[in-house]
């Protein structure tokens, strides 16, 4: 299909238009407004109707009336958003923290704050390592939205970079309230399930404007905590194939080169979370021709943790041919099931000179004790009306992201005491049996502790300015047209820092004993073993990380700097008829990347290289609304968009030393570019009632996806430079479409529903060499992100001063990653909210909320061409239920 095609229709719509009788209002952005609230329902839908283009729109009332700690809560009710609680393939810390439109992944997605770009940071060192352009959602409270807008579609005004749809995050203006004086505030607290701990949860606003309306204050604030306490299961750690010669291969028939869990078990993660920041907002009115607006935001998130991670390594050991050459074969049993092996058992047999050289388990204290992200940013719009049709805007401003992790392992191995593990399927935990896992032992495969880690900083920042106008016409069809222009100069760059080990370190008499405590009973209800297995506390780790280790020396393979500076400019022409309105226009934009990264030399030491790349995109796009009738209307939007890849999928590297696998990035990407089609109707068939339903379509030209390779890169471990197997990002093709249903009705008596549900399917197009997709003999196209079906229902009752609402979000499984020859899926799940509110007074209110309420099992299954699927991680969070106090003056 010609890209010019769908533009070229839109014309001709336009045309036909045209010859209709004109109007003169102007057009305005499509807006599902999901309140929950009947006293605005009737003004949700009326915009609704008399929008233009393809968006979803969530009020501050909105949030007000649900559950929402952030800005990703809120949205993952709207229909065709999906959200996720990590960044990554890290699993759930019981918030959401990432947003993607139309079954795609994150990075296609650009988030906004009041229409610039934001920076944010993650404090997970793989995020820090290997993203840079979505948000990290997690620093912005809801507490923060005046409104959020979602724009499926796209337009020329809007800023480039999300090839699936943009999120504008606009927070409250002090000139918007009727009163001069308004203040605000929250105050109580959260606790959750797993870690029995309850935390201070409190919010203010206060904002003041003078009488003339021509000055006014804004001044917001939060301080948040949470405290953490994740139980699961990390199986996905290493799974590998049992040589040919090993003790099981001579053990068991057809073992040899069947899939074995080599390392894998218990993982119990805390967490501290700590949410600070605040707005400041001064608009100024000098005259009625112009505008002034300084908005200053930061956000600051503090979150240490640990994973303690007990994990069995008795298959890993015989596994091999080389780690257990004289173990009898006679004290092993097992079972082999397609090309996994589902059982294993082995024993300690007498006189066995293997042994002393063999563990079960290891125990990896791995801590963060410092673990942070930020945003903020400074921003000045100006608004000056230049005449009666001439108007203009304009953007200043600068935003900053940070994000700081310091780690480091404390590892223990045990000594061999046999044992195994029994695999049930992949919905189910995997039993390990590792005797002797409730009390401390050290010995076997090392006598010795040991540590690795790393302090990775990362820094984001962009600088902007852009101008816009909007110039009024006489002309019959066309009754405004808009143009503008925006530079800005993006820059991030990545510094790591190795742990040493410092004198002491090696010593078993030096280990923080007295910190010694066990696993939580919590994991008796996720149905895995762990309860009561040994470990050290948080503090005791953190203490002997302090005492006997340093960060010192650059992992020059890790680090890179990007520079990207851009240049836009756009022109887009705003059009309404007696029945048909909507606008089409065109977006410029050049892009130049350089990366500059560490790669090995004819030496054998990392040296520098320098990657430059530019392009030009042009990016048309329309939107129509057509009104059929008095209670139907019909939408249509095309569009072609573009999203530059990931900052770290150009330049990071990440590696995992035991298993000699890794991620490594590749300066070469091109931008994916996408051509979208969107269509729609929605039947207004009764007052406060709404029925709709669309269909979208998305081409995607340089998709990124990954390829198979090998590299050479230094081992903390080992000390020397070892050959890794790698993944490495590739363009290629992609496409997705879908379907999307969604339904509101009041009831009356204060009683009312609403559901949506989406069919979306994704799949790549293009055989990249190397692939998943392009492999010649179990070709996989399955795109990462995409959930064939999601849906979320709900219902709300609010009459007098009380008001109750009741949510279920559901999606299917969807592709999360993959590496080396194998793909992790994230299995299907679902959330069950609720939120309760008494009206005290005019000024007082009252709320109680719960989050997760079904305590959700969320869970990954590891796929691998030729072997049965085989569990991954499992996590349970616990649920979350928040009491507050609400106060408004």
């Amino acid at each position: 299909m010609s890209k010019r095609t769908p533009i070229a229709t839109a014309v001709g719509l336009l045309i036909l238009g045209a010859s209709m009788t004109a109007q003169a209002q102007e057009a305005a952005p499509e807006q599902v407004i999901v309140t929950g609230i009947r006293a605005s329902l009737q003004q949700s839908l009326n915009q609704k109707r008399n929008s233009d283009s393809l968006v979803e729109v969530i009020t501050a009332e909105d949030v007000g009336k649900m559950p929402d700690k952030n800005v990703a809560d809120s949205l993952q009710r709207l229909p065709g958003v999906s959200v996720a609680a990590a960044g990554g393939g890290e699993g759930s810390f019981g918030e959401n923290d990432r947003v993607a439109l139309r079954g795609t992944p994150f990075g296609l997605t650009l988030t906004t704050l009041n229409g610039h770009s934001v920076s944010s940071g993650d404090w997970f060192a793989d995020n820090i390592v290997g993203g840079g352009r979505s948000v990290s959602f997690s620093l912005f409270p809801s507490e923060l939205i005046g409104r959020v807008t979602v724009h499926k579609g796209s337009q020329a005004d809007l800023l480039e970079g999300g090839a699936e749809g943009v999120v504008d995050i606009e927070t409250r203006k002090p000139l918007d309230f009727k009163k001069q004086f308004n203040a605000q505030f929250s105050i109580g607290g959260v606790n959750s399930s797993n870690s029995g701990k309850t935390d201070p949860q409190i919010n203010a606003l206060v904002a003041w404007k003078n009488d003339t309306n021509t000055l006014g204050v804004l001044v917001q604030g939060f301080h948040e905590k949470r405290t953490l306490s994740r139980v699961g299961q990390e199986n996905q750690i290493w799974y590998d194939n049992v040589e040919a010669g090993s003790p099981i291969a001579k053990a068991i028939p057809g073992a040899a080169g069947a899939r074995a869990s080599y390392l894998g078990g218990t993982a119990w993660f805390e967490q501290k979370r700590t949410r600070n920041g605040g707005l400041i907002d001064v608009q100024l009115k000098p005259s009625n021709d112009l505008t002034l607006d300084l908005t200053a935001f930061h956000s600051h998130l503090d979150a240490p943790n640990i994973n303690h991670n007990f994990m069995q390594s008795v298959g890993r050991f015989l596994s091999s041919g080389s780690l257990a050459t004289n173990y009898p074969a006679s004290a092993i049993t097992g079972t082999v099931s397609n090309g996994a092996l589902t059982q294993l058992n082995g024993t300690v047999p007498a006189n066995c000179t293997a042994c002393a050289t063999m563990s079960s388990a290891v125990q990896e204290e791995f801590a963060r004790p410092v673990a942070e992200s930020q945003s903020r940013f400074v921003n000045l719009d100006a608004k000056w009306r230049v005449s009666d049709v001439l108007t203009l805007n304009g953007k200043l401003g600068t935003t900053k992201g940070l994000g700081n992790t310091v780690s480091g392992a404390l590892g223990v191995w045990m000594p061999y005491t046999g044992g195994g593990y029994v695999i049930n399927g992949v919905a189910s935990p995997i039993i390990y049996n590792t005797p002797g896992a409730d009390k401390f032992s050290i010995g076997g495969n090392q006598a010795t502790p040991y540590t690795y880690g790393s302090h990775v900083t990362a820094n984001d920042k962009e600088t902007y300015g852009q101008v816009d106008g909007t110039l009024k016409t006489e002309w019959a069809a066309v009754h405004s047209v808009q143009f503008g222009g925006r530079i800005a100069d993006h820059k991030r760059d990545l510094t790591s820092i190795g742990i040493n080990a410092l004198p002491g370190l090696d010593s078993v008499a030096n280990l923080p004993m007295s910190g010694l405590t066990s696993f939580p009973s919590a994991f008796n209800d996720l149905g895995a073993n762990g309860a009561g297995y040994w470990t050290f506390s948080q503090d005791a780790v953190n203490g002997w990380l302090s005492k006997y280790g340093n960060y010192s020396g650059e992992l020059k393979q890790s680090e890179f700097s990007i520079k990207e500076p851009t240049q836009s400019a756009y022109v887009m022409a705003n059009f309404s008829t007696e029945s048909l309105s909507g606008n089409f226009g065109v977006r410029v934009v050049h892009t130049t990347e350089e990366v500059n990264r560490y790669e090995i030399g004819p030496s054998g030491s990392f040296e520098p290289k320098r990657y430059s790349n530019s392009y030009l995109d042009f990016l048309p796009s329309a939107n129509f609304r057509l009104d059929i009738s008095k209670e139907l209307v019909g939408r249509f939007s095309t569009s072609r968009t573009m999203a530059r890849p990931e900052l770290g999928m150009m330049a990071g590297v990440d590696l995992r030393d035991v298993q000699g696998t890794g991620n490594v990035g590749n300066p070469d990407l091109r931008p994916i570019r996408a051509n979208n089609f969107d269509i729609g109707l929605e039947w207004y068939f009764a007052p406060k009632s709404m029925l709709s339903a669309g269909a979208f379509y998305s081409a995607l030209d340089g998709y990124v996806t990954y390829g198979k390779s090998t590299a050479t890169f230094y081992n903390q471990l080992q000390k020397k430079n070892t050959v890794y197997e790698t993944s490495t990002p590739l363009n290629t093709t992609a496409e997705v479409k879908g379907l999307e249903f969604a339904y509101v009705q009041d009831l009356s008596k204060g009683f009312g529903v609403n559901a949506n549900y989406t069919y979306t399917l994704g799949a790549e197009t293009g055989k990249a060499q190397g692939s998943a997709c392009g492999s010649l003999t179990s070709s996989d196209c399955t795109l990462i992100g995409t959930s064939k079906n999601a849906y979320n229902v709900g219902a709300f009752y609010e009459q007098g001063k009380f008001s109750a609402r009741l949510t279920y979000s559901w999606r299917s499984g969807f592709l999360n990653g993959t590496s080396r020859n194998s793909a992790a899926f994230q299995a299907p799940i679902g959330t069950l909210s609720a939120s309760v509110a008494y009206q005290i007074n005019d000024n007082y209110s009252i709320t109680l909320d719960g989050k997760d309420l079904n305590n959700p099992l969320v869970r990954s299954i590891i796929h691998t061409p030729g072997v049965m699927d085989l569990p991954g991680s499992l996590y349970k969070n616990g649920r979350q239920v928040y009491l507050a106090l609400h106060g408004k003056y």
